[in-house]
């Protein structure tokens, strides 16, 4: 080859590397206009404050429920509609015209989470609780409180699926819920013998029907459903931080009165 074309070979090549770093720098310049993540943290409360819940038994709530990672697994974490949205009826704080507005895929949109969750509408069978909570939180206009988060069990997919049917989870939180003296209270016992007390039941059921559930789940094995009308005031607290939770197959939520939770096994 002649130095000519030794030379031309030679600028041809660095020509062909500045075109290639030109175009790698324009690459990247237009992976830097790229927006960055712009969701949101998750609103949790850096100072709770302990607030109680009265005239429960039988009023509506929604919960939005938003999957995160936590350095424990992933986490649930709840926000309530209680004593909220709706001053005209206290008993309804979850409008179906306000519930309808709320949608998984903006929640997930806007805030940066594995999922989010729609729970709800349902309904309390206690009489009142107190707990430590958030400020008020308005999920596309709804407005709720922070009251703490339920840990998934390993190995499950952050949906809404949370409760499979008689499968306990642990929900973390400081609280404690009262049923009063001269009330029911609908108890399943498991097989060995530890009851567990409806907190709230799903859209399907009313209250008047619960006195006859116990002919329509299908438990395991050795469980029983009863109804208790209560000689003194029964109360479930967290003195671990944390309670054991259950659903059964027709959407009833129950706390387990195990490891101190209850004053007295009803």
């Amino acid at each position: 080859m002649n130095r000519t074309l030794k030379y031309a070979s030679a600028a041809g090549s660095l020509l062909a590397l500045f075109a290639i770093l030109l175009l790698a720098a324009a690459g990247a310049g237009a992976q830097d206009t790229k927006p960055a993540n712009t969701r949101k943290p998750i609103p949790i409360p850096k100072h709770p404050e302990e607030r109680r819940f009265d005239n429960l038994r039988g009023s509506s709530y929604c919960e939005v429920w938003l999957f995160v990672n936590t350095p424990e697994g992933i986490a649930a974490v709840y926000y309530n509609t209680a004593a909220l949205n709706n001053a005209a009826d206290k008993m309804d704080t979850c409008p179906a015209s306000m519930w309808e507005k709320v949608t998984v895929p903006a929640l997930e949109a806007q805030y940066d989470v594995l999922a989010a969750h729609k729970n709800g509408p349902r309904w309390f069978t206690m009489d009142w609780f107190k707990l430590p909570v958030g400020p008020v939180e308005t999920f596309d206009g709804i407005e709720t409180r922070w009251m703490g988060q339920a840990l998934m069990p390993k190995g499950k997919a952050p949906t809404g699926t949370l409760l499979s049917p008689y499968v306990p989870v642990k929900s973390y939180r400081k609280s404690e819920v009262t049923f009063e003296k001269g009330k029911p209270v609908f108890v399943l016992e498991d097989g060995e013998g530890t009851p567990w007390v409806m907190q709230s039941f799903g859209p399907n059921l009313t209250y008047d029907a619960l006195k006859d559930l116990g002919s329509k789940l299908k438990p395991p094995a050795g469980w029983k459903y009863r109804v208790v009308v209560l000689d003194r005031d029964l109360i479930l607290s967290t003195p671990e931080g944390y309670n054991w939770i259950m659903k059964d197959d027709l959407e009833c939520v129950y706390d387990a009165c195990k490891e101190g939770t209850c004053n007295f096994k009803p």
